[in-house]
């Protein structure tokens, strides 16, 4: 809690303490004049503030510490062209329902002629993020308290308007402001709850499959995945909740080894725990048999059947849900289930991609990607936080990295834009900092986003950055198939060359033999001086089309 003191002498000056009494975590951004008072004021208060070089690549950092801290993240942005800049990772934010604050100043409402004119409001709903607006020095504090209300229990990115003459305005307070502020967890119907209890007691094969809704709410579902005899696995985004457990099957969907992806199918009852049971999770419906039991539970009414037809849909919270459905188990006992020891051994065996052997031609002078992941698994610390950019590459730094926990995996692909890698990186860095951040990204988002390497140069980060470099848009490459691919394709950069001009450490990496510089990056994480950034260009070989595009492009 904050010092009493008196906050003036503008409105701006009180919105940006008023948010760092509120508990704001980290702020990013690129100040100009609109943000100058509001980005100092929230550093006055406490809050740490990072200096981006793009403001895309600052809302990708603030919408990644959001995700693994349990804080809120603050974007600060200019007026008109710094928000503009910002709207692709703003968008990534608000669809991944991200709570997370921009502020961002706004032209007078007198100023029709301004530059810097637009209608901001409309550009942020177009997005699906929530407007709201600091009106006049009497009513700052209210307004920047309900924005932060909305943020936190509502799980909303908001985009907080501040106008510059309303925030050169004389405004005093004397703060500091208090505010208890969570989401609501509401627990289910005691009926739902009963006749889900119902269905697993009836269930052989029952499958329980996690996303984002369920991410604060691991023990409790492995719990009672435990009582029930349910095999356990994620989406994408909530990779790792399920790590140790020997009875999880990794991520549903198109990036499932083929063994996950038998026994899923194979389950004859299937609950969905704040998970949209989407063509992504589901592989467009192909993990679910024709027979197969569907049961979703979210805290959102809207999301429940909203992709597929289901048997049962729970409104509740996950934690709270399958804390009441185990308390109706237990008077029963435990069953098997599905947690068989012949499930046990072949998920121990063949459930991970790593154990899945790599198969190819070798190409002189490019790297099987696959290979290259395996051993990275094995040479990077395993306590790490990892990213992942968008594009062909993808799947293999979500299926071949393996990650300790939720909070070493962060997956931002609501909005399917490439270059969100790198600001992702660095956001997740300042979320856990006792971690080793990794992203994996392609030549394409790497060179979009390439600005905010010398942000993570300057911050000495030990950031590592694995480039899959194919010289091309590669998802593309493989949906057109034979078509003219001039559009696409791209001639041979140095990315290593370009590392080491921003200061980072470059290697290029065309075998295994070439890691050898990446070990020694690695031994010098112990040093006292800070190792600074790792940009690994490998080389990589032609995949033909990553085994899950097939999977992503399909209907597409």
């Amino acid at each position: 809690m904050a010092a009493p003191g008196r906050y003036g002498p503008t409105v701006a000056d009180v919105a940006g303490r008023v948010l760092a009494d509120l508990g704001v975590g980290h702020a990013f951004g690129v100040v100009g004049s609109g943000n100058f008072v509001l980005t100092n004021a929230l550093r006055a208060g406490g809050v740490p503030f990072t200096a981006a070089r793009h403001e895309g690549g600052a809302a990708s950092m603030a919408d990644a510490y959001a995700r693994m801290s349990g804080r809120v993240g603050v974007l600060s942005v200019h007026q008109g062209c710094g928000l503009t800049n910002a709207m692709t990772g703003i968008a990534e934010a608000a669809k991944s329902r991200t709570p997370m604050i921009v502020l961002t100043a706004d032209a007078p409402a007198s100023a029709l002629r301004s530059n810097f004119r637009i209608d901001q409001e409309a550009l942020a709903a177009s997005v699906g993020a929530v407007n709201d607006r600091v009106y006049g020095p009497t009513t700052v504090v209210a307004d920047v308290i309900r924005a932060f209300r909305t943020a936190v229990t509502q799980r909303r990115t908001v985009v907080l308007h501040v106008a510059i003459d309303i925030a050169a305005a004389a405004a005093d307070f004397e703060g500091p402001v208090e505010l208890s502020a969570e989401p609501p967890r509401p627990r289910p119907e005691a009926r739902s709850a009963t006749r889900l209890a119902e269905l697993l007691r009836a269930a052989r094969r029952p499958m329980f499959v996690a996303g984002r809704g369920a991410r604060s709410a691991g023990p409790e579902i492995a719990a009672l995945a435990e009582a029930a005899g349910a095999l356990v696995a994620t989406s994408a985004v909530a990779n790792g909740l399920f790590a140790g457990n020997p009875f999880s099957l990794g991520i549903s969907g198109g990036f499932s080894s083929p063994t996950t992806a038998e026994l899923i199918a194979d389950a004859d009852l299937i609950v969905g725990w704040g998970c949209a049971l989407n063509m992504w999770t589901m592989r467009h419906g192909r993990l679910i048999g024709t027979d197969t039991t569907v049961v979703q539970v979210d805290v959102d009414i809207d999301a429940i059947g909203a992709h597929r037809p289901i048997d049962l849909g729970v409104v509740g919270d996950c934690g709270a849900t399958a804390t009441d459905v185990h308390t109706i188990l237990a008077a029963d006992g435990g069953t098997t289930g599905y947690r068989t020891e012949e499930v046990r051994e072949r998920i121990s065996v063949s459930s991970r991609w790593q154990d899945v052997p790599v198969t190819g031609e070798v190409t002189a002078g490019r790297i099987d990607p696959r290979a290259l992941t395996i051993a990275l698994d094995e040479i990077l610390p395993a306590d790490r936080i990892v990213s992942i950019d968008s594009g062909n590459f993808m799947g293999y730094p979500s299926t071949h990295l393996s990650v300790p926990d939720e909070f070493g995996f962060c997956f931002t692909q609501a909005f399917q834009s490439i270059g969100l890698g790198l600001g992702t990186a660095i956001g997740a860095a300042f979320a856990r900092p006792d971690r080793v951040p990794v992203v994996g990204t392609g030549d394409g988002g790497f060179l979009m986003a390439i600005a905010e390497l010398e942000t993570a140069v300057r911050l000495a980060l030990p950031l590592v950055v694995i480039v899959y470099n194919d010289s091309a848009y590669g998802a593309e490459v493989h949906h057109f198939g034979d078509a003219d691919m001039t559009t696409v394709t791209f001639p041979e950069v140095d990315i290593a060359a370009i590392a080491r001009g921003h200061g980072a450490t470059g290697v290029t990496v065309t075998g295994l033999d070439d890691l050898d510089e990446v070990r020694d990056w690695v031994a010098s994480l112990s040093s006292p001086q800070p190792s600074g950034p790792l940009v690994i260009d490998a080389k990589i070989t032609d995949d033909g089309g990553a085994w899950w595009l097939a999977e992503a492009f399909d209907g597409h």
